[in-house]
């Protein structure tokens, strides 16, 4: 089984595809159009102290990503017992119990409700609460169910920090699978959200988030170092311009910037490459654009899954008197942030790392900006980004007031979130089946699953058996 193989991204989800592959014993070759690997894991190192710029932590509840970690000889962290608030009317009030943004108790919401919304919510089981018909917004139902204000309060604060999106437009199918699954028969929303969380989410125990001391960032290089022992190529500023059967393979053009195929196949510079299969780790404009003639119809949906923007301002200040491991922002709420991480609070790590680099007193605090359609947000340079973030934290929100910004950070992710709308559970089937088709052809990555590093992982594995699986893919070409 020495059937080459090109994986097309070099985010997790193509890396783990590739590492993999290659314990298959297939050849790999992996290109990726940025000039780094790693995507959404980054770090950055403000006054030399390396941080995680992107994602901080890990579902520790899916198995992928702590097993990946385990595999590589990494050590696992959790975090503190700081909880998280929410940012109410200039209030920092608890977290209320609740399944990624469905309440659970309602005597919990008795601080984020005006009386006559709480009076509506606590309506909810006595409702009438036929079966679905089918996927809706998540938002919508809840609006329907608890009334809009716990939409607007405790659900979209949840999927802003995670999906940068909007609520009443993400699937509830989609974004939140088990309680879909369980709300599709009817009956209260709040008694299955009781029930979910009463089970554990069928997991036994356990913390719910992981991390690495020195941050998720570290997995990287450790991922890197693994694949390159086992023999896989990893090239940068590749650009995968062409995709399209050959004979029993496939044959990618690399390189050359041009639309047109017959031209980019004949122009300077290009590059051309056979494979007997391809695993496809990329964004929906790339994938529609690479699929084009593959895999029919759907390709075209594909293309239309919006992304959103958003970027991560690292604050390492003096003087913060808040507590609680962050903070989530309902629209609204803040001119910009929409949700804080007090990473200090968080992980005992980055306080060792503060205390040792800045001294004491010094907190490294990370806000979130930017959501879908707000990418005006995000049109300045770095220095006035972070100097305005800093500004609303300091001018609005409780703890801040006093404090001294020492140094920053910037990490930008464009286009770096895609939506899942409603029916996008439905999509990414039909778009499986399709590419399915073809043999020795496979797709991954966060447009699929999960935007989450677990999840990501989780279907780079994924593609990797169906290209094991797939007999015709096995060859070993010139």
């Amino acid at each position: 089984m020495n059937g080459r193989v090109v994986v097309v991204g070099g985010g997790v989800a193509g890396l783990t595809a590739a590492r993999a592959l290659a314990g298959a014993g297939r050849s790999v070759l992996v290109l990726e159009a940025a000039p780094r690997l790693g995507g959404k894991i980054i770090s950055v190192a403000p006054d030399g102290v390396s941080l995680d710029g992107g994602a901080e932590s890990l579902l520790a509840r899916r198995p992928e990503a702590v097993r990946l970690v385990a595999e590589l000889g990494l050590p696992i962290v959790h975090p503190t017992g700081a909880s998280s608030k929410l940012l109410i009317k200039g209030r920092l009030q608890p977290l209320p119990r609740q399944a990624m943004g469905i309440p659970v108790d309602l005597d919990g919401l008795a601080e984020l409700l005006e009386p006559d919304d709480l009076a509506r919510a606590r309506r909810e089981p006595e409702l009438p609460a036929p079966a679905l018909a089918g996927d809706i917004g998540i938002g919508a139902y809840v609006d329907a169910r608890f009334g809009p204000a716990v939409t607007d309060r405790l659900l979209e604060p949840m999927l802003g920090g995670v999906y940068a999106g909007r609520a009443r437009e993400l699937s509830f199918e989609a974004v939140n699978r088990a309680l879909y699954e369980r709300a599709r028969a009817g009956g209260s929303l709040l008694g299955h959200a009781a029930d979910l969380v009463a089970a554990g989410s069928g997991v036994a125990g356990g913390p719910v988030f992981a991390g690495l001391p020195g941050g998720v960032s570290g997995l990287l290089p450790a991922l890197v170092a693994d694949l390159e022992r086992s023999g896989v190529e990893l090239r940068t500023g590749a650009t995968v311009r062409d995709l399209e059967r050959a004979g029993s393979g496939y044959r990618l053009t690399v390189g050359a910037a041009t639309t047109s195929p017959l031209a980019l196949r004949r122009a300077q510079g290009a590059e051309v490459l056979q494979a007997d299969s391809v695993v496809l780790a990329v964004p929906a404009a790339p994938l529609s654009r690479l699929l084009d003639g593959l895999a029919g119809p759907v390709v075209e949906e594909v293309a239309r899954v919006p992304y959103a923007s958003m970027a991560v301002v690292t604050l390492v200040v003096r003087g913060f008197t808040g507590d609680g491991s962050g903070a989530l922002v309902p629209p609204g709420e803040l001119p910009t942030i929409k949700a804080f991480t007090h990473s200090s609070f968080k992980w005992d790590w980055v306080a060792d790392a503060a205390r040792a680099a800045w001294g004491a007193g010094a907190a490294v605090i990370r806000a979130s900006v930017g959501r879908i359609g707000e990418e005006r947000l995000l049109q300045l340079d770095d220095e006035r980004l972070a100097a305005r973030t800093y500004a609303e934290a300091r001018d609005l929100v409780p703890g801040w007031a006093g404090t001294e910004l020492i140094t920053h950070a910037v990490t930008r992710f464009g286009g770096g979130l895609p939506q899942y709308l409603v029916g996008h559970v439905d999509l990414v089937r039909r778009l499986r089946a399709a590419v399915g088709a073809q043999p020795g052809l496979a797709v991954c990555g966060a447009l699929l699953d999960g935007v989450g590093i677990a999840a990501c992982i989780g279907s780079g594995l994924a593609a990797a058996e169906t290209i094991m699986n797939d007999r015709s893919s096995t060859g070993t070409r010139a």
